[in-house]
């Protein structure tokens, strides 16, 4: 477990994460970078009055897709144009939070020389996609393995040695009694994509709750 309150975290990944995924990619394996929440980031917010964009249609937040410009509604499907300022106040606006397309950009920096595939809805939109993205991961040259629970159903990937889950925190404190028997299942599966093969695997686990029963 990776306490956030002792390690700051960029761009949603801590220290020891980073240097976590540097020696298991040293050492040859593949990591795993499970973050269950797609596009740039879930908030589009301003300093200035404190505005967050909302969906027109539901009462769900927008979603910043970044390589879109596009706020999309993960909720109802409702997709509008990224804006450049606040329309309230016309305060500068930015991106909050991390999700799966924010991540990839911040593993391409740290990393430039491992190949990454990346697997959620965003990206696996059309038939043979996912095959094409799987085909990547078994020949090895994708080193680093990004997504969401896309990336952990019913695949096995024998040279994983690493999984480090991003925000455990998402299913802690959620409306529904079922939140944290869910959150349980997300990472007890994610977490078993880890020494499959010959080599035993590491699982790191990202929260500012520690001490958190579950």
């Amino acid at each position: 477990v990776v306490d956030l309150r002792r390690h700051a975290a960029r761009d949603g990944l801590a220290q020891p994460v980073i240097a976590a995924i540097e020696r298991h990619l040293d050492a040859g394996g593949q990591v795993l970078v499970y973050l269950n929440r797609r596009g740039y980031a879930p908030t589009l917010f301003c300093s200035g009055c404190a505005w967050v964009a909302p969906c027109p249609s539901c009462d769900a937040r927008m979603t910043v897709h970044m390589a879109r410009a596009r706020l999309l509604c993960h909720h109802c499907g409702a997709d509008s144009p990224l804006p450049f300022g606040c329309p309230q106040c016309g305060s500068e606006v930015s991106p909050v939070g991390q999700g799966t397309e924010r991540v990839e950009q911040a593993l391409a920096e740290l990393f430039p020389a491992s190949p990454r595939v990346r697997i959620d809805r965003d990206v696996i939109s059309r038939r043979g996609d996912i095959e094409r993205a799987l085909e990547e991961v078994a020949s090895g040259r994708a080193r680093i393995l990004l997504g969401t629970q896309m990336l952990t159903k019913g695949h096995d990937y024998p040279d994983v040695t690493l999984v480090a889950v991003l925000n455990a925190d998402q299913g802690l404190f959620g409306a529904d009694f079922r939140a944290s028997e869910r959150l349980a299942q997300q990472i007890v599966q994610v977490a078993g994509r880890a020494g499959r093969g010959d080599r035993p695997g590491e699982v790191l686990i990202q929260t500012a709750y520690p001490e958190h029963p579950l």
